[in-house]
């Protein structure tokens, strides 16, 4: 991994993803009263080690996640770990009601979000986890999405992806199955373009069709 720094990294993807607090929206939805991602529940952050080295020398936030904090449903932290890349490991905070905002994960940063990746080798813009796609109201609201955290979002993932190939082709592949997912879904995905544009996406072709902010997919719990 190349020698990154973390704290200014962190510094230069701050801006806020939209202009309210959208927890406050998708937690109602949620069973535990979290926002869902925010609730290791849903969602397990994973972070890179050297990032888990400048969060545990800095903050209390942070432990290694033990894969029984969620009682009904403890996991095998083994068999999980096994499918996290082996640059990365998994971690567990102290809930949204301890948040330290400094502090936050990458993967919280960017969330629900990662670069997308064209078959061609492109960085185009924000696609979003299709597993969230119905709970997190994000997902159902894009039009909300600051221009602020799009810039910053898409300068912090040019400068990471060039410094480190390797996770450029993380994404790539990311990018490729959630194409294969909607094509076996038979359904265009919505992209956040890097040009502040809102787009479907062809998952075959992967021909692009602007789209107004008014017509923007919502999906079941937020109609």
């Amino acid at each position: 991994m190349p020698r990154i720094d973390f704290r200014q990294l962190y510094d230069s993807f701050d801006a806020p993803l939209a202009d309210l607090d959208c927890g406050l929206l998708c937690a109602p939805h949620n069973p535990s009263g979290k926002p869902f991602c925010c609730d290791i529940c849903q969602a397990v952050p994973a972070v890179y080690r050297e990032e888990w080295a400048h969060l545990q020398k800095n903050s209390d936030l942070w432990h290694p996640w033990q894969g029984d904090e969620c009682p009904g449903e403890p996991l095998d932290p083994n068999a999980l770990a096994a499918d996290t890349p082996e640059h990365m490991l998994l971690l567990a905070c102290k809930g949204p009601a301890h948040c330290q905002r400094p502090f936050r994960a990458l993967s919280c940063r960017q969330f629900p979000f990662f670069p997308y990746i064209t078959s061609s080798d492109r960085f185009i813009g924000l696609a979003y986890d299709w597993e969230f796609e119905e709970t997190c109201w994000v997902i159902s609201n894009l039009g909300a999405v600051t221009q602020s955290y799009r810039d910053e979002f898409v300068r912090t993932y040019d400068r990471l992806l060039f410094l480190w190939p390797g996770e450029f082709e993380g994404y790539a592949i990311q990018s490729e199955q959630m194409r294969l997912h909607y094509v076996e879904c038979g359904r265009r995905f919505m992209l956040l373009h890097r040009n502040g544009n809102h787009y479907m996406l062809s998952p075959r072709s992967e021909r692009l069709e602007r789209i107004l902010t008014g017509r923007l997919p919502i999906f079941s719990k937020y109609r």
